[in-house]
């Protein structure tokens, strides 16, 4: 039985997928031609149409530009911090390695003396 209404389901799902849905009509927007009006009325009205959409698409680049250079530059102060973190390492590890050199030194300079 159980496979009977499994396949009872799946033709109620068919149908409702089949069934005609009401479509409306919608206006999507992008650049007209404006030159074909033959109002001038129509003629602005779709003209003010395509410099909505162009003010609306500048707008909208260039928050994404903003966010772009906002997060480079987090990215770059990361790296500015990392790099300044690596520079006292490497002026740590300079220092100790001159205080090595110059302790070898003295060490050498000062067995010589002992030989004597």
């Amino acid at each position: 039985m159980p496979p009977r209404s499994a396949s009872l389901c799946f033709a109620i799902l068919l149908l409702a997928t089949l069934a005609p849905l009401p479509l409306r009509a919608q206006d999507v927007p992008g650049i007209e031609i404006c030159t074909v009006e033959k109002t001038m009325e129509r003629r602005t009205s779709c003209l003010q149409s395509n410099v909505d959409l162009l003010q609306k698409t500048i707008t909208k680049l260039t928050l994404d530009h903003q966010q772009k250079l906002d997060a480079a530059n987090r990215q770059i102060d990361a790296l500015k911090t990392s790099v300044a973190g690596l520079q006292k390492t490497l002026g740590d590890l300079q220092a100790a390695q001159a205080k090595l050199a110059e302790d070898l030194k003295k060490k050498q300079d000062a067995q010589p003396a002992k030989d004597r």
